[in-house]
C-alpha cells in the first residue's frame, strides 16, 4: 500500500482508469509517492496560513467541511505527524466535534490563494479539552474569544496539488502591503 492509496481507493483508481488517468498516477507515485510526516516544506506553508478548511464525516458518511480562520501561524505543528488548533466558542452547532466523536478520520485543506498554491492533508482528528498545557500552547491571548478546547490532527500522508483554476485572492492587509487602502 502507498500514502497516495488513502486517498486512490479502489473505485478512485478504476474512475481513473476508465477516465485515462491511471497510467500517469502510477508512474507519479511510483517516482514520488505523496508525503508522510510534516517536513521543513509542509511547516512553513502552515506557519504562514490565516485560514483552512476542515473536512469531517459523521458515521455514516455525511460530510462537513468548515472554515477556520485566526491570525497567521494559528494552525500549529505540534511535531512530526502532529498539528492542531484551538477551539474557540462559536455557534455552538457543534458539527465538527459529533462527527469527529464517531468518526475521526479528517482532511484538511490548506490554501494559500495569493501564491495559488494549494495542500491536501488526510489524517485523523481527535478534541482534546482536558491537557491545560497543550490549551495554553495553541491559544491566542490577544483573541477575544472563550477557548473550549482543540483540535488535534494526526497526518497519514499530504499532497501539493496543481495550481490550476486557483483565482488569486489577497487579505486586506495584503492589499495594504501592496500599496492598495481597501476600506475595512
Amino acid at each position: 500500500m502507498t500514502r497516495s492509496d488513502i486517498a486512490f481507493t479502489p473505485a478512485v483508481k478504476q474512475a481513473q482508469a476508465e477516465r485515462g488517468s491511471r497510467d500517469t498516477y502510477d508512474r507519479i507515485t511510483q517516482r514520488r509517492d505523496w508525503r508522510g510526516p510534516i517536513d521543513d516544506q509542509l511547516a512553513q506553508f502552515v506557519a504562514g496560513l490565516d485560514h483552512f478548511y476542515l473536512g469531517t464525516a459523521s458515521a455514516n458518511g455525511q460530510p462537513y467541511v468548515q472554515h477556520r480562520g485566526g491570525p497567521r501561524g494559528f494552525l500549529k505543528v505540534l511535531d512530526g505527524t502532529r498539528l492542531a488548533f484551538a477551539d474557540y466558542a462559536g455557534n455552538r452547532q457543534y458539527i465538527t466535534v459529533g462527527n469527529l466523536s464517531e468518526n475521526p478520520r479528517a482532511f484538511l485543506f490548506l490554501m494559500d490563494y495569493p501564491t495559488r498554491r494549494r495542500i491536501k492533508v488526510w489524517g485523523r482528528a481527535e478534541i482534546v479539552e482536558d491537557d491545560a498545557e497543550l490549551l495554553a500552547a495553541l491559544a491566542d491571548p490577544d483573541y477575544d474569544a472563550v477557548l473550549e478546547r482543540a483540535i488535534v490532527f494526526h497526518v497519514e500522508t499530504w499532497d501539493i496539488n496543481c495550481r490550476q483554476h486557483i483565482t488569486p485572492r489577497y487579505s486586506v492587509d495584503e492589499l495594504q502591503a501592496m500599496g492598495f487602502a481597501p476600506n475595512r
